[in-house]
């Protein structure tokens, strides 16, 4: 239900678009879209400290989400938004391909099954890992042979109502792109065999390797051709043959550095064809229903890919500039309301398997007041400091001031979003505790669908200028109605949810939020620069300054209106520093 432009299961975890380039399985399956509670094997668990395993996983994932974050604003400096908008299409292309082939069956279905031929099988499932690896190294070489054939089919889908330049340069790009997705589902496909062994490291961090790679190649785009904005027309053959080839390259030495892990686990790779012994059947019945998820939600992208490629310009907000900023948004739903729902979903499954609702309501009322406490400040921040956000983030080399203008319009609008989407992915959660993967497939449908009839609307409503803001808002919309209906459907399964208290929360929440941003919108007021041309020193003035005064603000307002979530933390934080 994510919304965002890239795969949600294997990128992000939590269901959330692949904002750093990572390619790697959750150690936790229960954090995976689709995946029912299927714990791993006690041998399993006794290989390694889970107190380690969470410290080398939280650390591999920030540095992550750092060079990812640095990766894209690379492609922004390099070949500014026009182009860059050229290149974000044609790196979604592999990415849709493989989410809707295997990146949602891969984390719903695969990873059980490999965890219990380990548990059960003779050889602690050496020969089923071996049958589906090769099975998927000839599947996934077929399908990117396949795919790279069909380039110009592809580009047609996403980038119809372009000009010829626009969709050859698409195409150029997607030829050497394309082959991703035999890179990416092969990182995907080791990553699940170290996990299930217990080896959590080398997932977490080979992302990072790919990320600096395309950084060296972006790097060294700007070293021979410079940072200025180009049209899709002024690109050569040498630049294109550098980024598209960067990016293949990035991928495949991620999978080529999950290898030694391999070898380390005591994993021996050989090709085994016997394909039936693998349990086709089981596991395509298995994979249904995820699969359902997926290709909806892929059919949602498809829609939002096409309207901003319609719509991008020079100057306008297309695909580069919806995804920079749907980064923003999940890296701090990432760090924030996914620590939060890790530390609850073992506790709800548990609850729900031991038939104790109760529990799972009253954990899952707390997680809801707890990522809204959380995260409003961070929404307040993002709409208040939409502005400096974009100059200090992401106006360098090529990306120019108006593209950071028509950024923070997107930010503005976005930053409304943040939150219900947090809630309603705790939600869809609940469901995968009690296990249920049926339901939150089925309630995808609707909220799919609304979310493109919105996101239509508004583009056939507003100028090409706040295409990217209107799918966003569409987002927004989507997520509060997700959040009901989960809501509603879940009540009969577990009981009251306490509504009230958190309905009280929440008052006191926005009327935190609301505080903090009119103090935050006075300070920025008075301080030096030009909100339509910023400059780099005085957004970073703003940034930090009026980043200090709302945080500071909602935690006075936050105190004096008692909101526990909040009160809890700093008594925590006190407690500690008494000490």
């Amino acid at each position: 239900m994510s919304g965002g432009l890239y795969r949600s299961a294997n990128a992000h975890g939590g269901g959330l678009p692949p904002d750093d380039g990572a390619t790697f399985i959750s150690a936790e399956p229960l954090n995976q879209p689709g995946v029912e509670a299927t714990a791993p094997p006690q041998e399993v668990v006794a290989e390694t400290s889970a107190a380690a395993n969470s410290a080398v996983m939280a650390i591999g994932s920030l540095v992550s989400r750092g060079t990812g974050f640095v990766r894209n604003l690379m492609v922004g400096a390099a070949l500014g938004n026009l182009v860059g908008n050229v290149f974000t299409t044609a790196q979604f292309l592999p990415n849709q391909v493989y989410e809707f082939l295997l990146g949602g069956v891969l984390t719903s279905v695969l990873i059980p099954v490999l965890v219990r031929r380990r548990k059960t099988d003779p050889d602690r499932g050496e020969a089923y890992a071996q049958r589906l690896l090769t099975l998927a190294v000839l599947a996934l070489a077929a399908t990117a042979l396949i795919a790279m054939v069909g380039a110009p089919v592809l580009t047609a889908l996403y980038a119809s109502g372009k000009d010829a330049s626009y969709t050859n340069l698409v195409t150029d790009l997607s030829y050497l792109m394309l082959p991703m997705l035999f890179f990416t589902g092969l990182s995907a496909l080791i990553a699940a065999v170290l996990n299930t062994r217990g080896h959590f490291a080398a997932p977490m961090w080979a992302p990072i390797l790919n990320n600096l790679v395309v950084i060296g190649a972006f790097g060294l785009y700007i070293l021979i051709y410079g940072a200025e904005a180009i049209r899709p027309e002024d690109m050569g053959w040498g630049q294109i043959l550098l980024v598209g080839g960067g990016a293949l390259l990035g991928v495949a030495v991620q999978a080529a550095g999950l290898l030694p892990a391999l070898r380390k686990v005591g994993f021996r790779w050989k090709l085994r064809f016997d394909f039936r012994e693998l349990g086709l059947r089981e596991l395509a019945q298995l994979g249904a229903w995820m699969f359902c998820y997926v290709a909806v939600n892929q059919l949602g992208l498809f829609v939002v890919v096409n309207l901003l490629t319609r719509a991008a310009g020079e100057d306008s907000a297309g695909l580069l500039i919806y995804n920079n900023v749907f980064l923003l948004l999940m890296m701090a739903h990432g760090i924030i309301a996914v620590s939060i729902i890790t530390a609850l979903m073992p506790r709800m499954s548990a609850a729900a398997a031991d038939g104790r609702f109760h529990d799972v309501t009253a954990d899952l009322s707390r997680g809801t007041r707890m990522v809204t406490a959380v995260l409003a400040p961070i929404a307040v921040c993002y709409a208040v400091l939409a502005g400096p956000i974009s100059v200090v983030v992401f106006r360098y080399g090529a990306f120019t001031g108006d593209n950071a203008v028509a950024t923070s319009i997107v930010l503005l609008v976005a930053a409304v979003g943040l939150v219900p989407f947090a809630i309603s992915q705790l939600f869809t959660f609940a469901f995968y505790a009690l296990p249920d993967t049926r339901t939150p497939a089925l309630v995808n449908i609707p909220v799919v669908a609304l979310r493109v009839l919105l996101q239509v609307g508004l583009y056939l409503a507003f100028s090409a200028t706040f295409a990217a803001a209107g799918m966003m808002l569409g987002n927004a919309i989507s997520y509060v109605a997700a959040a009901v209906i989960s809501a509603l459907l879940l009540r009969p399964r577990v009981g009251r949810i306490g509504l009230g208290g958190i309905m009280r929360t929440m008052g006191r929440v926005v009327i935190a939020a609301l505080g903090a941003a009119l103090v935050g919108l006075l300070v920025v007021k008075l301080l030096p620069g030009d909100s339509a041309h910023l400059s780099w020193l005085a957004a970073a003035v703003q940034l930090v300054i009026g980043g200090a005064v709302i945080g500071v603000t909602y935690l006075v307002l936050a105190m004096a209106l008692r909101i526990g979530e909040i009160t809890e933390v700093v008594g925590m934080v006190r407690r500690r520093l008494g000490r």
